[in-house]
């Protein structure tokens, strides 16, 4: 088994739920008293997020590139970022070892064309929705991410900020969340990236219709096949 090598921390929320994913689907696969060969550098979400703010993204590319040396000396095999926002950066990371970097956006893709989708509405942070990094690299494996307007994106983004990455989840926030989905499949959106790691914690699928994509399970379940390709 390799070692996974997690950026986390942004936020601890969503970070444990990776943890969580990870050895479980480990002990699924290898039973018995199986886990997962994990490291975790995990940052101090208030210097991310005020980072963030200022768009002081070069300060984020090298924190996080730090993060990524600092996992490849001690012994991980592949890098995660816990984080779709902060895939912003994942060029800064990606060249900062020689390590493979599972990038969070390919994965979600190959699942969306995989179940025969060419369009999703993407959900997440500002950043993240605005910022046209995600929409750019989902263009590039075949996949148009679509975002609602501008009071949604900012409904959505203070949902994650004020809530979620502080462990507070709340069922208004969910309907909101709901509302927001279902207005973006009736103006034509085939399904719905969770393109916030902490967006699980708020809404599954058995709570729409609506095809959707958790980037957390994803990105986890990847790193897994990946981890234990070699496994006998």
């Amino acid at each position: 088994m390799k070692t996974i090598g997690l950026i986390g921390g942004m936020s601890w929320e969503s970070t444990a739920v990776y943890y969580s994913l990870l050895n479980r689907e480990v002990q699924s696969r290898l039973k018995g008293h199986h886990s997962a060969a994990v490291l975790i550098h995990s940052l101090d979400f208030h210097e991310v997020a005020a980072r963030q703010q200022s768009g002081a993204w070069d300060e984020l590319g090298e924190m996080l590139a730090g993060s990524a040396r600092a996992l490849a000396a001690g012994g991980a095999h592949c890098l995660l970022i816990g984080a779709n926002t902060m895939h912003k950066v994942a060029p800064a990371v990606a060249a900062a070892t020689t390590l493979p970097l599972l990038h969070i956006v390919d994965i979600t893709c190959q699942a969306v064309r995989g179940a025969g989708l060419r369009q999703v509405a993407l959900l997440g942070t500002r950043y993240t929705m605005e910022d046209g990094f995600w929409a750019a690299r989902a263009a590039q494996n075949g996949v148009e991410a679509v975002v609602p307007d501008a009071p949604a994106r900012d409904e959505l983004h203070r949902i994650i900020y004020d809530e979620l990455v502080r462990g507070v989840v709340r069922d208004e926030s969910r309907r909101t969340f709901i509302r927001i989905m279902n207005e973006m499949a009736e103006n034509g959106a085939q399904g719905v990236a969770l393109g916030c790691t902490e967006f699980g914690m708020l809404v599954q699928q058995e709570f729409t219709h609506i095809p959707l994509f958790d980037t957390t399970m994803l990105h986890a379940l990847a790193a897994v096949d990946w981890a234990l390709a070699d496994t006998t």
